[in-house]
């Protein structure tokens, strides 16, 4: 032990007389001997000393006498280590046998004057020193504290051991130091605090002020972002002009954040926040950009039944009717012919910047099969086709992709039928003859009956020859008159 005095060569003397003295005390020691101490020893143990030096491991005391006292650095704070001929108190331990000198503890001291400072409501500092499986073990002041999981944050904290060796300034609780009990919380003093805070908001906050605020939470419909002692709300829709379906796409607790104040209800505390308002909308540039009859690329970010929502930058989109994806295919849903996620052109039929609404058309991108099918489809002319599906009422049949005609029940045989599958069924491949074409309204008339000649008297009158109908002669004979049949024709036909 260095700095301390060796035994002397009568150290075994000595030991036989300390075991003789027994518990014997010091104070009793010198009473007895007569020579009574300059610093007398109080009714809690404790006596007064002069540091004399300090020394890496040990400081030693003058406790008056003949006598000095010794006492182990380590029971200082670091932080104020003892200065010689500083005065203080201390508790005696005995006499240390090797050196003869009163050891001495200030520990126990130090530690009773903590305890006599606490009380219920007081706000000190701790640092953590352990978890266990209720909350955070802390040291304040040399005392051990407990501090309950529920009372380390006013939201709930995941993981506490995160906090090991950090200093946390909590309210005291409860103090009992029979039990050696301290119980503290962190969520109290910040309530309180937090509720301070409220109320200077109050006379402080606007609708329209611009604040800085940390992200405390993320939910589904958004986020809500500590002020500085009031949370507020920053909803989904308000974090981007860019469509997004969840706040950690673009947020994560911890950020610090700019915000404006949208609304305030301080009577049930809520307030209203937007992250994009503070941004450049993105469609005061659309004007500029984008016109009705233009070409653009995008991307399909969401499929409803009506149509789809096409990205062509971030906050702004189009959407594509069902109506408008496909001159030739008839949709139930638009996921009949796209997918989330497609890259896609169109063309912009309509534009609204004011409203943000931009119409966009696929079908307007190609030729439409219906403005030219007159010129392919005559009356009178033969084709074929494929029949596509069947009704009570006849056969649709598809005579190229995206124009079907209508095979009429009354136009599909000469015979009388009872069904329409009793003459074509879908996939059947037939001959049908064109009746009439209407661009305008998208109708084709089809018959798969025969085709009757026609009739000399016809023929004449087709070609201007009426007159000799009423006078016949050797080249132009009297036409052929038909008997009236006795029974009807089969089918049903007159």
């Amino acid at each position: 032990m260095a700095d301390i005095p060796r035994p002397s060569e009568q150290e075994e003397l000595e030991r036989e007389i300390a075991d003789a003295l027994g518990d014997i005390s010091l104070a009793d020691m010198t009473m007895l001997s007569g020579d009574a101490p300059a610093r007398p020893v109080d009714s809690g143990g404790k006596i007064k000393g002069r540091i004399l030096r300090v020394t890496p491991g040990y400081v030693f005391v003058d406790v008056g006498g003949k006598s000095e006292g010794i006492i182990s650095i380590d029971e200082f704070p670091p932080d104020r280590p003892p200065a010689i001929g500083e005065e203080m108190s201390f508790i005696s331990h005995g006499v240390d046998r090797e050196s003869g000198m009163l050891k001495l503890s200030q520990r126990e001291i130090l530690l009773e004057a903590s305890w006599d400072s606490l009380t219920p409501g007081a706000v000190v500092e701790g640092r953590v020193t352990g978890v266990n499986r209720g909350g955070l073990e802390l040291n304040v002041n040399g005392l051990r504290a407990f501090m309950p999981a529920s009372q380390v944050d006013i939201h709930r904290v995941d993981d506490v051991s995160l906090l090991i060796n950090h200093k946390l300034e909590c309210e005291v609780v409860e103090v009992k130091p029979s039990d050696q009990n301290l119980l503290v919380s962190r969520r109290r003093l910040l309530e309180r605090r937090r509720a301070e805070a409220r109320e200077q908001l109050k006379y402080t906050l606007r609708e329209g002020q611009v604040r800085e605020g940390i992200v405390r939470r993320l939910m589904d419909f958004g986020a809500f972002v500590d002020l500085g002692g009031v949370d507020g709300l920053l909803h989904v829709k308000d974090i981007s002009y860019g469509r997004v379906k969840h706040p950690s796409e673009v947020l994560k607790p911890g950020d610090k954040v700019s915000v404006t104040v949208l609304k305030i209800d301080l009577v049930t505390d809520r307030i209203a926040l937007g992250l994009k308002q503070l941004q450049t909308d993105p469609w005061t540039l659309v004007p500029a950009r984008y016109a009705p009859g233009q070409n653009v690329h995008g991307r399909v970010l969401k499929l409803m039944n009506f149509g789809a929502f096409v990205e062509l930058e971030p906050g702004i989109e189009g959407l594509i009717p069902i109506s408008e994806m496909s001159h030739t295919k008839r949709l139930h849903h638009p996921n009949q012919l796209l997918k989330e996620g497609d890259s896609v052109e169109a063309q912009i039929m309509e534009l609204d910047a004011e409203k943000h609404r931009m119409s966009l058309s696929l079908k307007r991108l190609s030729a439409d099969p219906w403005h030219t099918v007159a010129e392919r489809y005559r009356p009178d002319e033969m084709v074929s086709g494929v029949v596509m599906r069947t009704t009570e009422f006849g056969a649709f049949v598809q005579l190229e992709e995206g124009v079907d005609g209508l095979v009429h029940i009354s136009e599909l045989s000469d015979r009388r039928i009872r069904a329409v599958t009793d003459v074509v069924k879908p996939g059947q491949v037939v001959s049908v003859r064109v009746l009439s074409v209407d661009p305008e309204n998208r109708r084709v008339s089809l018959s798969m009956k025969a085709h009757a000649a026609p009739t000399s008297h016809e023929h004449a009158a087709a070609h201007g020859h009426a007159a000799s109908h009423e006078h016949p002669t050797a080249d132009h004979p009297p036409p052929h008159t038909e008997r009236k049949r006795k029974r009807p024709l089969r089918g049903g036909l007159d």
